[in-house]
C-alpha cells in the first residue's frame, strides 16, 4: 500500500513562513512535502506559521472559497464551522475570510466533544486570528439560539471513515455495514438540527472522509429535499489531479490523489430561515472569544501567551528577543532560560522573526509563561 503524503497549508498572515514543497492544485497555501520532517522541533510551527493538514482535506477549503466568491465575499459575514477539532479547516477558512472580508467577519468554530476542544483552543490560539470563537455545544443549539444567523455553515460530519483506512488501522477495524447506516443516520440528524441556523440564500459545506454513497451524496439530496434547498453543482477544474465528480459533490479517493479520503459538496438553503440576524453571542458561552486580554495581579499586568501569537500583535508593546533554535526549543520545551542582556520584565520569545511567547526576565532567570498544553514533551 503507498505511503499517505505529507503536507502544510502556510499562515498568509504570518509571512507563509514554513517548509516548502509542491503545490496543493486547490488551496492557494497548502504545499506537499517530500518527506515528514520533525514537526514538533519546529518553532516555526509552534508560532502558528503553518498547520499540518492532509492535502485532500484542503479541498473543503477550495469549496467553501467557490461559494465565499458566489456570495461576493460581503463583510459581516457569519460562518459556522460545525465540527471542528482539530482545527484544520476553522484556520483554513479564516485565512480566507481574512483575504476576502479583512477584519469584517464573524468564524464561529464548534467541537461538541468535550475532549477534543483542547487542540482546537490551541490550533486557533497558535493561527492568531481574533475574529475567531471556540464554541462546544450541541448543533441543535445553534438552531434554537441563532435561527438564519449564519450566512456558511461547514459541517465536515463524523463518519465510518473509509477514507482514513491507508494511514489510520483502526478505521479498518472499527467499519462495519452498521456502521456505516449509524453514521449515515447520525449526520441526517446533525444537519437537521443544524439546519435553522442558515439563513435563506446561505451555504452549507457538506463532507465527510468516507465512500459510502448513503454518507456522501444520498445525505446531501435527503437534505436538499426534505430540508429545503439546491445541490450546487460539483467541481469540475481538478479531474486531471484525480479529483472524481460524483451526483451531488466531489470524491478524492487515497491513491487516486496525493491525499487521503474526501468527499465535499454544497447546498444553498432555499427555505425560510425564521429570527433577526441580531443575537447576543455570549449565549453561546464561549469557550474563546478573541485574543485573551493581559490579566493583572497585584501591580503586575501579566499577558496572556496567546498575544503574541496574534497576527496583530504590536511588537513594540513589549521587548522582543531573538534567540537561536536551541533557545527556542528550551522556551517552548517550557524551560527555565536565563537572558542577562535582555530588559527586565515581560520579553517575548521570537525565532526567525516569529512570536513565540512571553517570558518573565528576572535578571537571574527567566519565568517561562509558555502554556503546559502546549509544550514540547520529548527531549530538545
Amino acid at each position: 500500500m503507498q505511503e499517505a503524503s505529507v503536507a502544510i497549508r502556510l499562515n498568509p498572515f504570518k509571512g507563509s513562513d514554513g517548509p516548502s514543497g509542491t503545490p496543493v492544485p486547490w488551496s492557494p497555501f497548502g504545499r506537499i512535502l517530500e518527506s515528514r520532517p520533525s514537526f514538533i522541533t519546529d518553532p516555526l510551527l509552534h508560532a502558528g506559521c503553518y498547520y499540518v493538514q492532509d492535502s485532500s482535506a484542503m479541498f473543503v477549503g477550495h469549496i467553501f472559497r467557490r461559494e465565499l466568491s458566489r456570495l461576493g465575499a460581503a463583510s459581516g459575514l457569519r460562518v459556522l464551522d460545525l465540527c471542528a477539532s482539530p482545527g484544520g479547516k476553522t484556520t483554513d477558512l479564516a485565512a480566507s475570510l481574512r483575504q476576502a472580508c479583512g477584519d469584517d467577519f464573524l468564524l464561529i468554530s464548534n467541537e461538541v466533544m468535550k475532549a477534543r476542544t483542547g487542540a482546537l483552543l490551541d490550533n486557533v490560539a497558535l493561527w492568531g486570528d481574533p475574529a475567531v470563537n471556540v464554541t462546544s455545544l450541541d448543533p441543535a443549539v445553534f438552531g434554537r439560539l441563532l435561527p438564519g444567523f449564519f450566512d456558511i455553515i461547514v459541517a465536515d460530519v463524523p463518519c465510518s471513515g473509509e477514507g482514513m483506512f491507508r494511514k489510520d488501522p483502526r478505521a479498518r477495524e472499527e467499519w462495519s455495514p452498521e456502521l456505516v447506516e449509524l453514521c449515515a443516520a447520525r449526520q441526517k440528524r446533525i444537519l437537521a438540527d443544524v439546519w435553522p441556523a442558515l439563513r435563506q440564500g446561505g451555504v452549507l459545506v457538506y463532507s465527510t472522509c468516507t465512500y459510502e454513497d448513503a454518507e456522501n451524496d444520498a445525505n446531501l439530496r435527503w437534505a436538499a429535499a426534505e430540508l429545503g434547498g439546491t445541490i450546487q453543482a460539483p467541481e469540475d477544474d481538478f479531474t486531471d489531479w484525480g479529483v472524481k465528480i460524483t451526483a451531488c459533490g466531489n470524491l478524492l479517493r487515497d491513491g487516486e490523489v496525493p491525499g487521503e479520503g474526501q468527499w465535499a459538496g454544497a447546498l444553498i438553503k432555499t427555505a425560510p430561515a425564521a429570527g433577526q440576524r441580531h443575537y447576543d453571542l455570549q449565549a453561546l458561552r464561549p469557550l474563546r472569544s478573541g485574543i485573551p486580554a493581559p490579566v493583572q495581579k497585584g501591580r503586575d499586568i501579566i499577558p496572556h501567551p496567546d498575544q503574541a501569537l496574534s497576527i496583530f500583535f504590536d511588537r513594540s508593546s513589549y521587548p522582543c528577543v531573538e534567540v537561536d533554535l536551541q533557545t527556542a526549543l528550551r522556551f517552548l520545551h517550557r524551560d527555565a532560560l536565563v537572558q542577562p542582556d535582555a530588559p527586565r520584565g515581560y520579553n517575548v520569545i521570537c525565532y526567525g522573526g516569529h512570536p513565540l511567547g512571553f517570558v518573565k526576565n528576572l535578571g537571574t532567570r527567566c519565568n517561562n509563561l509558555h502554556p503546559m498544553s502546549r509544550r514540547i514533551l520529548k527531549d530538545v
